[in-house]
């Protein structure tokens, strides 16, 4: 493939980052292949953070000026750097350790599977589409699924938006195994990703009981993800505004007492999603934070 770039900014503030995070989430018609991440500089400097964006050519002015228009003024100081040829995403996930959250041992193919009793192990290669567990929010997802389990809810029927991966419907269905899965994602590559990691984790795929059905769709907006509703469980690990956004639709396709699970959003935003969905008959069970991002289990009420 060709060299690609990236524009990396100068040393930020935590709240100037999220700030922007926010600002980009919210501005439209960004390329789908620019790809915009924050980071702290380093583990003991938390406050002190940088901001980069992955571009498949080399930029232009104009390019340099939508991110700093990110920012409120004057914006910090943007450089750019040209990356030999190469997967930047791939290769950004090659060789992370293995994460335990809850029962799960999830781990890249490189590393061997845990083979303790009780333990469920799922192997995701890096790939074009996140979900290794290793992002906080994946993982916080993964505990608050058991937490369910343990609280005896009953799943017979799940659907997973914004499935990436596949990790999470794979994870649900290890916890209730005889449930229909629903896997969906506005990203056809990870169609795919789905099927391949399936067939890595020996699991199934199609219609029935204790399978996977993947489907690419935006949000809700697929004839057969309305059709195979109610759903007992929803899972959705996106962003902040798709899941304001999508409130309504989830509402419509969750059953009355039906379990919602919502990641992605920063801790700043959480009241804001937890307003859409009250509004919409949802209440929250429990919430967790992992860094600076919040994990919600909201259920909704019965009629």
């Amino acid at each position: 493939m060709p060299d690609s770039w990236k524009l990396r900014t100068a040393i930020i503030s935590k709240p100037a980052a999220h700030a922007a995070l926010l600002a980009h989430e919210e501005a439209a018609d960004w390329p789908e292949d620019w790809v915009l991440t924050g980071m702290e500089v380093a583990d003991d400097r938390p406050d002190e953070w940088t901001l980069e964006l992955f571009l498949p050519a080399k930029p232009k002015a104009a390019d340099t000026a939508r991110l700093a228009a990110l920012f409120a003024s004057p914006p910090p100081a943007i450089t750019a750097e040209r990356i030999a040829a190469q997967d930047w995403l791939t290769l950004s996930q090659q060789g992370v350790d293995p994460i335990r959250a809850g029962r799960f041992h999830i781990r890249t193919p490189e590393h061997p599977p845990l083979r303790q009793p009780g333990v469920v192990d799922l192997a995701i290669p890096a790939s074009q589409a996140f979900g290794t567990g290793q992002h906080a929010t994946t993982a916080g997802c993964l505990t608050m699924l058991e937490a369910m389990r343990r609280r005896g809810i009953v799943v017979r029927n799940l659907a997973d938006i914004g499935t990436g991966t596949g990790l999470l419907a794979f994870a649900a269905l290890a916890l209730w195994p005889r449930a229909r899965a629903t896997a969906s994602d506005i990203d056809p590559v990870c169609a795919g990703v789905v099927a391949d990691n399936a067939a890595l984790n020996a699991l199934a795929l199609g219609s029935g009981p204790g399978a996977t059905l993947m489907l690419v769709a935006d949000g809700m907006a697929d004839p057969l993800l309305a059709a195979r509703g109610p759903y007992d469980l929803l899972i959705a690990n996106i962003l902040a505004g798709p899941l304001i956004a999508l409130a309504p639709d989830f509402a419509d396709a969750v059953a009355p007492g039906g379990q919602v699970l919502l990641a992605g959003l920063l801790e700043t935003q959480e009241a804001e999603v937890r307003r859409a969905y009250r509004r919409v008959g949802f209440t929250l069970v429990r919430r967790m934070v992992r860094g600076d991002w919040a994990i919600l289990w909201l259920r909704r009420r019965r009629i």
